[in-house]
């Protein structure tokens, strides 16, 4: 892997040294700078799962990606950075409080020495610093509240809470560690069913310093500071504009 063409893909130039200081700042820039896309689902290009179609697709083309594709290389680069990385399997929360199936997202667990983070830059709308691997701990980002709680089953429970509400389940995991080949079935499922949301309607997605820009079909919203703004977009001329301009990406 090059890895300063990946760092000069993200815009990090803070310190190399092995530090939860360096996985912070890194783990919130690849948010800022990489966006949360399927936009190769719906243009019929197919998901490779390994690190060099994934490194290919997202830094030299300036590409974003979905789950597997954005955890899996951000995992590449922080091994080759000297962290010890593992590709967890993700049941995901719907709006009942039921989960999906095993491998319906790919999360990560980053250790150093004797700590363990929970990162994710491949969720969308979620935590943007790496959680701490402990239970029944709150931790304050932006305008939400997270915590992990045990599961059953030795699994761990995402939990999030945005301000003056309840908490919710985002998603539950076990930490038992996976490679690429363990995702494929639920890739191709999500790149091909009409049930997965995924082919539903086009995403691209990117966090923002004051909260997030986001195309959801022909709707572009802008939430800054609390404050959200939404308007149709007119055409798909003005949604390529949109997409050049706002995430960078030229289809």
């Amino acid at each position: 892997m090059n890895v300063q063409a990946y760092l000069n893909r993200i815009d990090y130039h803070g310190s190399l040294d092995l530090q939860f200081e360096m996985l912070r700042q890194l783990h919130l820039a690849h948010l800022e700078q990489v966006p949360f896309e399927n936009l190769s689902i719906h243009s019929h290009e197919p998901i490779v799962l390994n690190d060099a179609s994934l490194f290919e697709k997202i830094v030299t083309r300036r590409r974003g990606g979905f789950c597997y594709e954005l955890n899996g290389l951000f995992a590449a680069l922080l091994r080759e950075l000297g962290f010890q990385v593992a590709m967890l399997s993700a049941q995901v929360a719907n709006d009942q409080g039921e989960f999906s199936r095993d491998f319906d997202h790919m999360t990560l667990m980053v250790a150093l020495n004797e700590e363990r983070w929970l990162a994710d830059v491949g969720f969308g709308d979620s935590f943007v610093e790496p959680l701490p691997l402990v239970v029944n701990t709150e931790h304050e980002q932006r305008e939400s509240r997270y915590r992990l709680v045990s599961s059953g089953h030795e699994r761990l429970l995402l939990e999030q809470a945005l301000k003056n509400e309840d908490w919710k389940p985002e998603y539950r995991f076990s930490l038992k560690p996976y490679q690429y080949p363990d995702y494929a079935e639920m890739c191709t499922y999500h790149q091909t069913s009409p049930e997965s949301h995924f082919t539903r309607k086009r995403i691209c997605s990117r966090l923002t310093p004051g909260g997030r820009t986001t195309l959801s079909d022909m709707r572009f919203i802008i939430t800054e500071n609390g404050v959200r703004t939404e308007r149709t977009v007119r055409d798909e001329r003005e949604y390529a504009d949109i997409l050049c301009e706002q995430f960078g990406i030229v289809m």
